[in-house]
């Protein structure tokens, strides 16, 4: 009874350390995009995960998507779509060394 429990023992140290250092820190970092994106208002100024910048300037809580105004025109976006917000970024006073 022993002996079948340490052949185990491996398997299970394997999966123990996959999910410490895989499943654990994805699952963390979705809840952090999914805070972002609930998080976001009209007027933030935001950059996508293409690259592209622009302000929102509608959001749909229906469809979980938004309106972002660019240079070329007003671009409809899903909220996951979204990468980070700029306005905090831009107001922050900037490090000196």
């Amino acid at each position: 009874m022993g002996e079948g429990l340490g052949s185990f023992l491996p398997f299970i140290l394997i999966f123990v350390v996959f999910y410490f250092f895989m499943i654990a820190p994805q699952m963390k970092r979705q809840k952090q995009e999914k805070k972002f994106a609930a998080e976001l208002k009209r007027g933030d100024k935001v950059i996508t995960k293409s690259g592209m910048h622009g302000k929102i300037v509608d959001l749909n809580d229906k469809d979980q998507s938004c309106v972002i105004e660019t240079l070329a025109g007003k671009i409809k976006f899903d909220r996951s779509a979204i990468s980070m917000e700029m306005s905090k970024k831009l107001n922050e006073p900037a490090k000196t060394k």
